[in-house]
């Protein structure tokens, strides 16, 4: 007898597999840091306190964002079962864990735009490894920046060499602060690099090769110094698209606004053949996030910055199972 309870007029098996949609969503070094309550009415997206990044993310702003993003999967799904989602973020006051409701809001046909980011939605992957030297053209960029903005979010290309220079001495400062903290760098040892067999945290074998000091756009090493210092004899490339995404509200809901574009807009590039990985660096130092914004003239802090370009297929990264990402506990939501 199957553990997943029924919900919003969908059987138990129906249930699984929008949490199981929810929980393909990126988060950083793959901690997978949400969970979720199910009832006959809605379900409930938390936070799950025991994957936060201390060091890293000290305020959970990438922690909500990684929620948002399991969020838009989660509606994205269930709006591909013909259920019109209705959200109220931040439902109850007090309870800062409880991220979100989602409840039937009537029957809705699924658009073809819809159905190709279903399509995408078990597809998508965090690429780590280098790119070919094509460059992601007009068509692809401007799908990314409507993607971001159909969730209120704002997608900022970087261009020019000036500025794409800045950015990379930026990457490069950020990394330095970060590896200079022996918090940090045991941090990342504990949810990277990890041997095959765990249900989170980012494997040996999805961590791509060691980046070397020509690399000017991969920094980090994801496989506890285990990775490959070539791949086929290639470098990493040295013009990527690298876009930076910011939402149009601050706080707490910035960055849930954030987490729902950035999954629209990763989703949009898995539609259209595009690879993507993230520069964290840039936005987990605050000083540095703060120059970032200054730099591209943002109203509101960058969320997340992206290298975004045409790369070979990856392996997925592993998933907690659905029964795990259950929370037991009665709601007080109403």
């Amino acid at each position: 007898m199957s553990t997943i309870p029924a919900a919003l007029g969908l059987d138990s098996d129906q249930v699984a597999s929008l949490l199981r949609a929810a929980g393909r969503a990126p988060s950083v070094h793959n901690t997978q840091p949400w969970r979720f309550r199910v009832t006959p009415h809605a379900i409930e997206l938390h936070t799950d306190p025991a994957r936060r990044l201390p060091v890293s993310d000290p305020d959970d702003r990438e922690l909500r964002l990684a929620c948002g993003a399991a969020l838009f999967n989660l509606r994205t799904a269930l709006l591909g079962l013909g259920i019109r989602p209705i959200v109220t973020l931040y439902p109850v006051r007090g309870q800062p864990e409880l991220l979100a409701v989602v409840r039937h809001g009537g029957r809705k046909t699924p658009t073809p735009q819809l159905t190709r980011l279903l399509r995408a939605l078990p597809l998508r992957r965090t690429n780590r490894r280098p790119f070919s030297d094509t460059a992601v053209a007009a068509p692809e960029q401007h799908a990314l920046r409507r993607a971001a903005l159909d969730e209120n979010g704002w997608l900022h290309i970087v261009a020019g060499p000036a500025e794409r220079a800045e950015v990379g001495r930026l990457a490069a400062q950020a990394h330095e602060i970060q590896m200079a903290d022996p918090g940090f760098r045991a941090e990342l040892a504990a949810w990277t690099g990890a041997e095959d067999g765990r249900c989170d945290g980012v494997p040996a074998s999805a961590g791509g090769p060691l980046p070397e000091e020509q690399d000017t756009w991969v920094l980090r090493d994801f496989t506890a110094g285990r990775g490959r210092t070539r791949v086929d004899g290639k470098d990493f490339e040295n013009e990527p698209l690298i876009a930076v995404l910011s939402a149009h509200l601050a706080g707490p809901d910035a960055e849930l606004q954030a987490g729902l574009a950035l999954e629209h807009v990763l989703l949009t590039a898995t539609v259209h053949g595009l690879a993507v990985s993230f520069l964290s660096q840039l936005t987990e130092v605050p000083e540095i996030r703060e120059k970032l914004r200054r730099l591209i003239s943002g109203a509101h802090p960058p969320q997340a910055v992206l290298r975004i370009g045409y790369g070979w297929p990856v392996a997925a990264t592993p998933r907690r199972p659905v029964e795990n990402l259950l929370m037991p506990e009665p709601s007080t939501a109403r």
